[in-house]
C-alpha cells in the first residue's frame, strides 16, 4: 500500500506540478524524496529478496554523493553471509563492456583511434578470417553492435579456469561468421567488444587488463575490483567473492557453475557495488572539478552523444552505452553471467545514478524494475491517426543469433510474436513471457505492462517498407521477420519425433527377436544383419543428438572442443547408416524377401535417410 501511495504522489507531481519536482534537488528523478529513499527501496525489494532473488547490492548517487548504499539478502546462502555493497565481490557481466568503450574514447582523445577507420587498419594482416562483406567495419560499428557478426556462444565462457586462454587466442577460437552487412542491423556482440579491447592492446602495447587497471581502476580508487579473474594474488578480492545462484523455484536457490572467460573485456569484471558507483560518478558532471577519466570535457560529451539511432526520439546507442528514455535521457548497460545479473544506469542531467548488482542469474525485477521506479518515465503522448497495429502483426527472430551450427535451431524455437490487441496496442510474447505496448508515434510502441523480462525493451520501433515490417529495433538487439515458416518448423519437429519413436521401438523389437533367434540357435541372414546395423545406427544418432542437446541445456558455457565428440559420432553413425542402406539394397535380390518384409526394409531405409536429412538441414554435423 505504501508503494502505491508513493507512486500516485510521483505521478501527480510529474503530470500537474512538474516545476516542484525539477526544482527540488532532494528528489530522485521520479520524484521520491531522498529522505524516504531507503524505506522505498526496502519495501520494493522485500517482495523479491529470498523469493526470486538470492541477494542484491544497491547504490544510488545524487549530485556526486552516495545517498543510498545497502545490501539485501545473502552473498552466501549456506553460510548466511549477508550482502555488503562495500565488500561483496560480484560478477558484473556485460557492464564490463563500458570499460572498453571508455578506454576507446581515451585513445580517441589522444588521436590514436579514429572511430570511422576500418578496424583492419589496426589489426594484424588476415586476423579476421570469416568476413562476408567488403564494406569496412569501423570502431563505431563495434561500439554500436552493427558489425554484422553472428552470436557464437562456444568458447565464450567456461566452468573451469584451466580452459581460459589469452585475449588474442580467445578471439581466434571464438571468431563468428559475419552474417549481416556492416551498419544495417544491431546484433549484440561479445566478440565486437573484445575485438575493440584487443585493438587497444595493439595500440598501447599493454595487456588490456593492465591498461584498464592503470587508466581507470587506479585513477578512481576502485580497489576492490578486478577486470581479469582468476587473480589468486589479490586476497582482498578472492576472500569476498560472492556465490552465484540459479532460481529453481520460489525461495529455492542452487549454486551456479563458475564463470571464466577468455574474452574477458566482454564480461569478466568482478567487484563491489561501491566501486562501480565510483565509475558512475566519473561519467557525470563534476561541477568545478576536473574530470578524472578524460583530459577534455567534450570527450565525455561525445561519448554520451547518440552514435546510432534508427529514428529521431527513439532511444539508440551512445558509443556503447544504451540510451534509455526517462524523465531525462539516461545511459545504461546491464550484464548477466551464469549466476549474476547487474544494471548500471546514469542520468547526467539529473546527476543521478543507480547501481544494482545481484548474485542471481537472469534477475530483472530489481535490476530494471527498481531502476525504472527511481528514474521515472517520460511523459506519454498517445498518437492520433496512427497506422493500425494489425500492420505489424507477425513472427520475428532475434538478429542476435547463431547463423551456423545446430544451436541456430534454438532461435527459431523461441521467436518473438506480435499480436494486435486494438488499433494502437499490441501484445509481445517470447519464451512464455508477455508484454503490452501502446503506440505513441507512428510504428513506435512503448511498454506499459507485462512480464519483467520486457523492462529492458521499453521502446519498440517497427521499420516498415512497402507495407511489411523489415526490422524491429529495440534497445539491445533488432528482430527480423522469420525466414523459416512455422509450418516447416512444426513439420520438422513431427518428423524428428517420428524418427525418435521409430528407431526406439524398432531397435527394441530387433533386440528381442535377435535374442529369441539366438536362443533357438537360428542363423541370421546377411540382409537381417545389415538391417539390424541400420536400426542400431539410427538409434545411436538419435541418442547422440539428444545427449548433445541435454548437455548444452545443462550448461551452455562450453568450449567447442567439449562437443566435437558428438559431431564425430554423428559422422560415424551416419556412415554406418548409409553403408547399411547400400548393403541392404545390394543383398535384396540375393535373398527371398516377402512383401511385408520388403515394406519394412523400405520404411527402415527411408526413416534413416530422413533422420540424416533433418540433421544435415539443422547443421548437427559441425
Amino acid at each position: 500500500m505504501r508503494k502505491l501511495t508513493v507512486i500516485v504522489v510521483i505521478l501527480y507531481c510529474a503530470l500537474f506540478v512538474p516545476g516542484i519536482v525539477s526544482a527540488n534537488e532532494n528528489l530522485t528523478p521520479s520524484g521520491i524524496p531522498l529522505k524516504d529513499l531507503e524505506g522505498y527501496v526496502d519495501e520494493y525489494v522485500e517482495e523479491y529478496i529470498g523469493v526470486t532473488t538470492a541477494g542484491a547490492n544497491i547504490v544510488v548517487i545524487k549530485d556526486n554523493q552516495i545517498v543510498l548504499s545497502k545490501g539485501y539478502g545473502y552473498a552466501d546462502i549456506e553460510n548466511k553471509i549477508p550482502m555488503n555493497p562495500d565488500t561483496s565481490i560480484l560478477e558484473w557481466g556485460s557492464v564490463t563492456k563500458l570499460f572498453v568503450w571508455v578506454s576507446v574514447m581515451q585513445l580517441v582523445e589522444q588521436g590514436k583511434i579514429d572511430l570511422n577507420e576500418d578496424v583492419r587498419h589496426y589489426l594484424p594482416q588476415g586476423f579476421l578470417t570469416k568476413l562476408t562483406y567488403d564494406e569496412p567495419i569501423t570502431m563505431l560499428n563495434l561500439m554500436n553492435h552493427t558489425a554484422g557478426f553472428e552470436d557464437w556462444i562456444f568458447d565464450l565462457g567456461y566452468a573451469s579456469k584451466e580452459k581460459v586462454k589469452s585475449l588474442e587466442e580467445g578471439l581466434k577460437m571464438a571468431e563468428p561468421n559475419q552474417i549481416y552487412r556492416p551498419g544495417e542491423v544491431v546484433a549484440y556482440s561479445n566478440f565486437s567488444t573484445s575485438l575493440a579491447a584487443y585493438i587497444i592492446e595493439l595500440i598501447t602495447e599493454m595487456e588490456f587488463y593492465d591498461y584498464v587497471t592503470e587508466n581507470i581502476l587506479e585513477k578512481l580508487d576502485m580497489d576492490h575490483s578486478t577486470i581479469h579473474l582468476p587473480e589468486e594474488n589479490r586476497e582482498e578480492v578472492i576472500q569476498h567473492v560472492t556465490e552465484g545462484y540459479v532460481l529453481r523455484g520460489l525461495g529455492e536457490f542452487q549454486e551456479s557453475t563458475p564463470f571464466y572467460i577468455s574474452m574477458y573485456p566482454s564480461g569478466g569484471m568482478n567487484g563491489t557495488a561501491v566501486d562501480l558507483a565510483k565509475f558512475a560518478r566519473a561519467l557525470m558532471p563534476q561541477g568545478d572539478e576536473k574530470g578524472i577519466l578524460f583530459e577534455k570535457e567534450d570527450t565525455l560529451e561525445q561519448m554520451l552523444s547518440t552514435s546510432y539511432s534508427v529514428k529521431e526520439n527513439v532511444p539508440g546507442i551512445a558509443h556503447g552505452f544504451w540510451e534509455v528514455d526517462g524523465k531525462q535521457r539516461g545511459y545504461a548497460h546491464s550484464g548477466n553471467t551464469s549466476g549474476f545479473s547487474s544494471n548500471f544506469h546514469i542520468v547526467p542531467e539529473e546527476n543521478f545514478a543507480v547501481i544494482v548488482l545481484t548474485n542471481q542469474a537472469a534477475e530483472a525485477d530489481i535490476m530494471f524494475g527498481l531502476t525504472k521506479a527511481l528514474i521515472g518515465e517520460s511523459v506519454f503522448h498517445p498518437v492520433s491517426d496512427a497506422p493500425n497495429s494489425t500492420d505489424i502483426e507477425g513472427t520475428y527472430i532475434s538478429a542476435r543469433k547463431m547463423g551456423s551450427g545446430f544451436l541456430h535451431l534454438y532461435y527459431y524455437l523461441t521467436p518473438l510474436k506480435v499480436k494486435s490487441l486494438n488499433a494502437d496496442e499490441i501484445e509481445i510474447s517470447i519464451m512464455g513471457m508477455k508484454g503490452n505496448y501502446i503506440q505513441e508515434d507512428p510504428y513506435t510502441y512503448r511498454f506499459v505492462n507485462g512480464d519483467s523480462g520486457f523492462l529492458p525493451m521499453q521502446t519498440l520501433y517497427f521499420q516498415v517498407e512497402e507495407g511489411a515490417v523489415s526490422q524491429i529495433s529495440t534497445a539491445y538487439s533488432d528482430f527480423l521477420p522469420m525466414d523459416k515458416k512455422g509450418e516447416r518448423l512444426a513439420t520438422h519437429g513431427i518428423l524428428f519425433l517420428y524418427c525418435i519413436v521409430f528407431f526406439l521401438v524398432s531397435t527394441i523389437i530387433l533386440m528381442v527377436r535377435g535374442l529369441l533367434r539366438w536362443r533357438k540357435k537360428k542363423a541370421f541372414s546377411t540382409m537381417v544383419k545389415w538391417n539390424s546395423i541400420l536400426h542400431l545406427s539410427g538409434m545411436a544418432l538419435v541418442v547422440n543428438v539428444m545427449v548433445l542437446m541435454v548437455r548444452m541445456l545443462a550448461n551452455s558455457n562450453r568450449a567447442y572442443s567439449e562437443i566435437i565428440i558428438h559431431f564425430i559420432l554423428n559422422y560415424t553413425f551416419t556412415f554406418t547408416s548409409i553403408l547399411s542402406v547400400f548393403f541392404v539394397i545390394w543383398n535384396w535380390r540375393r535373398e527371398a524377401v516377402t512383401r511385408l518384409r520388403a515394406i519394412l526394409y523400405i520404411i527402415s531405409m527411408l526413416s534413416s535417410l530422413l533422420l540424416i536429412a533433418l540433421l544435415i538441414y539443422w547443421q548437427f554435423y559441425f
